[in-house]
């Protein structure tokens, strides 16, 4: 009797500790939801920052964007991940590297690219990265790369030519590249070394690591703006609400929503939604009434295309991982 009644709370025990799948769902369509408004957020960046910088020069906007996204995300990243600030400070060498890539680098390397070429053309060369990305593991991380990657990364760069070139690759040999274009894609290769010495950093909380590196991206940036010819505010309401969009959601609010979305959701799956900050510049850019060229649809498509195909595998793997479990219990 006893060996009974203790299997029947073994069978409660295990009932009560069952997820919900109701619960389950919310979670997840929560989670959808958090990942869509991340990838808008970061689309916003592209339009509002092609605005932005024809009244704020790059590196003044870049200064004032990290300089009040800093405080909140300080803030968030205390009350949220409570992190050790002992072992953030000792990976400092490391965190200082992520702020020169990422925060700095790569921002300016858009905002000077916004000068010259639409949001569209920038957001379709930046959906080169994950490819790019994939390349870079092989070759720095060791990472296998099969040839159903290489042949993704060979049509995603393909797409890229096909956008740069306006849909004549056959130009690019007597014309050259835009100056636009060729920032773009500076900041698609400093934004893959960001992604490879982040796989190699030590492993911080998100938010904080962002946070550190806001406040590392504002000190080193500072001597310089002022050095040359001092901070450039926004001269009127419109610039200044322009500013504080770019300051509040892609910088802070963007980064949030992801890594909420990333404690429900792989990586690898959440990584697909990267893609759809193109999609909805697009739709944003159309919006505000610009037109588009069918070169920049195709080439976008070709682009997009490649980054699915370049990570097929690790999609397959990922489905593999789930699915084991699953056909354990099953037996």
């Amino acid at each position: 009797m006893e060996s009974v009644e203790q299997g029947l709370k073994a069978q409660r025990s295990q009932k009560a500790e069952a997820p919900d799948p109701r619960v389950q769902g919310r979670r997840r369509l929560v989670a959808l939801l958090s990942l869509l408004g991340a990838t808008l957020f970061w689309a916003g960046n592209y339009v509002v920052g092609a605005g932005a910088v024809q009244s704020i020069d790059p590196l003044s906007l870049v200064f004032l964007r990290w300089a009040i996204a800093l405080v909140p995300l300080l803030l968030i990243a205390q009350l949220v991940e409570r992190p050790c600030w002992r072992e953030v400070a000792a990976a400092w060498p490391w965190l200082l590297a992520l702020s020169v890539c990422g925060l700095l680098g790569y921002n300016l390397l858009l905002y000077f690219a916004l000068e010259h070429t639409d949001a569209f053309n920038a957001s379709l060369i930046n959906a080169f990265n994950p490819a790019l990305i994939t390349l870079a593991a092989s070759l720095f991380l060791r990472e296998r790369l099969t040839p159903l990657a290489v042949a993704g990364v060979v049509m995603a760069l393909a797409g890229v030519l096909i956008v740069i070139s306006g849909g004549n690759i056959g130009r690019l040999a007597s014309a050259g590249f835009g100056t636009g274009e060729m920032l773009m894609v500076g900041a698609v290769l400093v934004w893959t070394a960001y992604t490879v010495i982040g796989r190699l950093a030590p492993k911080i909380p998100p938010i904080t690591a962002t946070a550190v590196q806001a406040a590392l991206a504002v000190a080193l940036l500072a001597p310089v703006r002022f050095a040359t010819g001092g901070l450039a505010l926004p001269a009127t309401g419109s610039t200044a609400a322009s500013l504080l969009f770019i300051a509040i959601f892609p910088s802070v609010l963007s980064y949030v929503l992801w890594n909420r979305a990333l404690t429900v959701l792989p990586a690898g799956g959440a990584g697909v939604f990267l893609n759809l900050i193109t999609v909805f510049t697009a739709v944003l850019t159309i919006l505000t009434g610009h037109v588009h060229t069918a070169a920049q649809f195709v080439g976008g498509a070709i682009v997009i295309g490649g980054v699915i195909v370049t990570n097929a595998p690790a999609f397959r793997r990922q489905r593999r991982s789930r699915q084991l479990p699953g056909q354990k219990d099953a037996h």
